[in-house]
């Protein structure tokens, strides 16, 4: 499962519309959740339906925090889009096996047994989250919140049963050519994150679309054939009986 984790305060500037970008990914099963860190007034409010526009066209969520709120809304992000991906495609199995529209339509001794499942595939499917962090100047003084959400984030990965792993990128590079630059390559340790951003230069641009297509790049480039079924094994019988389902896979 696959996601891209963008932190930005909006005001994208150069490239192509983010929203493109953000609707690329998820035709290659990529969610595009998005944080906004925006500031009051005119500006903020912009910036905000921006973010709001990446999220919609990425398949994923957007939320509007302070900095310090950052930690707890990216771990939240991260969880509810692993949950609410499994939700989504059982509920399509469960329609193309038994013709039921949700977990909710099952007697409840098979709901119960499905819903273990979900909660079993939540911890076990493998991760990977790739956070693309704005780093342009409006963003200075929110970096060291970043970081320690990005550090948090981590942490919390590492208790999961299933692999995981994060990547971080900041956005725009130092070349105007470069939209993006690979902070972290994919990591499953915390302690090798160090101080992440504290030799970046800040810029004026916000790049925000191309870099979006850079990372999806880099997905291809580092996990090959980047479209992949989750495995859920059903209860087998299901069309026999309308109270078991039959095994499948879930895509």
């Amino acid at each position: 499962m696959n996601q891209i984790l963008l932190i930005t305060d909006g005001h994208s500037n150069v490239g192509e519309s983010p929203a493109l970008a953000a609707s690329r990914a998820l035709a290659q099963d990529i969610v595009v959740n998005v944080i906004g860190v925006v500031d009051e007034g005119e500006a903020g409010r912009i910036g905000a339906e921006e973010i709001e526009s990446i999220a919609r066209a990425g398949g994923g969520m957007s939320r509007i925090v302070q900095p310090h709120m950052l930690t707890q809304t990216v771990q939240m992000m991260t969880q509810q889009t692993v949950v609410g991906t499994i939700r989504m495609t059982v509920n399509k199995e469960l329609r193309n096996l038994l013709g039921v529209e949700s977990v909710a339509e099952l007697p409840p001794p098979k709901r119960a047994e499905v819903v273990r499942m979900m909660e079993e595939l939540s911890e076990t499917t493998r991760l990977r989250v790739a956070l693309l962090i704005d780093a342009s100047a409006s963003m200075r003084p929110k970096l060291a919140a970043v970081e320690e959400a990005i550090r948090d984030l981590a942490l919390s990965l590492q208790s999961r049963q299933g692999e995981s792993a994060v990547a971080v990128f900041h956005f725009p590079g130092e070349d105007p050519h470069v939209p993006c630059v690979l902070d972290l390559p994919w990591t499953d340790r915390v302690d090798g994150l160090g101080k992440l951003f504290r030799n970046i230069r800040m810029q004026g641009t916000t790049p925000t679309g191309p870099a979006l297509q850079r990372v999806v790049e880099y997905f291809r480039e580092t996990c090959g054939n980047i479209k992949e079924k989750t495995e859920f094994a059903l209860p087998p019988h299901g069309r026999e009986d309308p109270d078991v389902m039959e095994s499948g896979d879930v895509g």
